[in-house]
């Protein structure tokens, strides 16, 4: 068993932060296995990332700069990771489970001939097996999978670990660009536009603390308490499928077992119930808080802080006495 290859997704210019998680648990398992841990940048200034892949612990990075990865297309980037494994021939890589990430992996295990244990929740290697635990059954059980396939691609859930910086001046590192060459003229897909939800500033998937709304929210007053308490926070909005489909909030908001999972360090949870299939997209926030007047609901299982009592009339108190803390 020779490398662990870490693929680190951008967004914005920056490396999303579950790649990062992902990269964390990548480095600790080679220094006990004595293992190289290198980093695949795909990206149109893939050189410029370089710096923070050093800061969290790769000792060589693959970089492959071209600005067609840019465009979130699934073609290109099957092709560029293709390439990318093909070169270093690792034993394990590791992904963040991302939305680009889940539209590609099957396609890529095919061209590269790999086992894929996706969306785990834990990853290790045992002996010469890659042994994970993924979350079933809307996360309420735990499967424990493994592969002693030559290579194996394993996709980590966001929240999964921390993320740790193991410096604050990035060590020295191998950079290797990949050749790469990719027709465009032979895509058949075309991307348009990036579609966002309106005055949304900060990223759901990874964002620190989340503000999201359940059906206790149930009209524009309620939503603009959530408005107010995300603007004070710095916090992205989320809500459950509920509220999505009474069209109170865009699909884009949607957490949940269909809608995107979310790992922040403070979870606001206002008028939510707490079924399965919402825990399921939100289960790894480090701390929840609970606002629901239903002292039974399901969601004060999960919660860390409970508010038992109508968000009408605690949202405003909340909001008033976070104003004065954080201004």
């Amino acid at each position: 068993m020779s490398s662990i290859l870490v693929v680190l997704s951008v967004q914005d210019g920056r490396i999303k932060r579950s790649s990062l998680e992902g990269l964390t648990r990548a480095v600790s398992i080679a220094r006990a296995k004595n293992l190289d841990v290198s980093a695949a940048i795909l990206h149109s200034d893939a050189l410029s990332l370089v710096k923070e892949a050093a800061q969290y612990g790769a000792t060589r990075a693959y970089c492959v700069s071209n600005p067609i990865f840019n465009s979130h297309l699934n073609a290109p980037l099957i092709s560029g990771l293709s390439s990318v494994i093909e070169f270093v021939k690792p034993r394990l890589v590791v992904v963040a489970s991302t939305e680009s990430i889940k539209d590609v992996l099957g396609a890529l295990a095919i061209r590269t001939q790999a086992a894929v244990l996706s969306d785990v929740a834990t990853f290790d290697i045992v002996d010469n097996a890659v042994v994970c635990e993924r979350p079933i059954m809307a996360a309420k059980m735990m499967a424990a999978t493994q592969s002693s396939e030559p290579l194996v691609i394993v996709s980590v859930r966001s929240g999964s670990y921390e993320a740790v910086k193991l410096s604050a001046e990035p060590a020295e590192m191998d950079v290797l660009s990949v050749p790469f060459e990719f027709d465009s003229s032979t895509l058949s897909a075309t991307l348009r536009e990036i579609v966002k939800s309106s005055g949304e500033a900060v990223d759901l998937s990874e964002a620190k603390i989340v503000v999201a709304a359940g059906r206790g929210v149930k009209d524009a007053a309620g939503k603009a308490l959530i408005d107010e308490l995300a603007s004070i926070t710095g916090a992205a909005i989320g809500a459950s499928r509920a509220v999505v489909e009474s069209g109170l909030f865009p699909a884009t908001a949607q957490i949940g077992q269909t809608g995107k999972v979310v790992s922040p360090e403070l979870y606001f949870a206002v008028g939510i119930s707490g079924a399965i299939q919402h825990v399921a997209g939100m289960s790894n926030s480090k701390i929840i808080v609970a606002i629901n007047k239903d002292a039974d609901a399901p969601i004060f299982e999960v919660a860390t802080y409970g508010l038992v009592g109508d968000c009408f009339k605690i949202l405003p108190i909340l909001n008033a006495e976070l104003k004065k803390i954080l201004s």
